[in-house]
């Protein structure tokens, strides 16, 4: 078993997550995106993006560059995994590939706790997105805690590429957003990425 094959009804059994539904980030302030974002998804929308591998490159990836660049140069820097193995707990099925992993550690090499964000990309599917980065989140808590670097709060996204939507895990208690985030709502989109970023660096201090 992998973080592919869970469904809602097994992450209730198995760990006893408590899903819920609420507004997570209703009035985040939105962020201009830069000449280089705007370009950078012009062209995507050029040359396509029919695969998973290609809206994980050309939409998902630039996206989450923007927000690392912007917050190292503000002194908030965090490091960016694309394509990485979470392997925490195989026994329990907490294992697997994630698409993307935010962590607050200088180590680039390979994933060091706490891990902060998780965004999973999927081709058509969002909530198969959903499941799959709500079970690696489940993951990642478990590798903060035995690292014994604990977050009070982890936050996932499921995305198209095109479409995004965001999760948080809090204990067992596992939020997802009611709303939805279009790339074409890249402001808020980027809004809501930087409130999350603001958020961990409160949380930590």
């Amino acid at each position: 078993m992998a973080y592919t094959d869970f469904t809602p009804a097994a992450l209730v059994q198995q760990f006893g997550l408590d899903f819920q539904a609420a507004d997570l980030f209703p009035a985040c302030p939105p962020v201009a995106p830069s000449a280089w974002l705007i370009e950078t998804l012009a062209r995507a929308q050029r040359l396509g993006y029919v695969s998973e591998k290609s809206r994980s490159e050309r939409l998902v990836s630039p996206v989450l560059t923007e927000l690392h660049d912007a917050n190292a140069a503000n002194a908030r820097p965090f490091t960016f995994h694309s394509g990485v193995n979470l392997d925490v707990d195989a026994a329990a099925g907490l294992r697997g590939e994630c698409d993307f992993v935010l962590a607050l550690s200088p180590i680039r090499d390979f994933v060091v706790a706490p891990i902060f964000c998780i965004t999973e990309a999927k081709k058509q599917d969002l909530e198969l997105g959903t499941v799959q980065c709500a079970a690696q989140l489940v993951g990642a808590q478990r590798l903060n805690e035995s690292a014994h670097r604990p977050l009070a709060v982890l936050y996932g996204c499921a995305t198209t590429g095109v479409e995004w939507r965001f999760l948080t895990l809090r204990g067992q208690q596992l939020t997802l957003d009611n709303a939805v985030y279009g790339i074409r709502q890249l402001p808020q989109l980027l809004g809501t990425l930087q409130h999350i970023v603001e958020q961990v660096f409160i949380d930590k201090e």
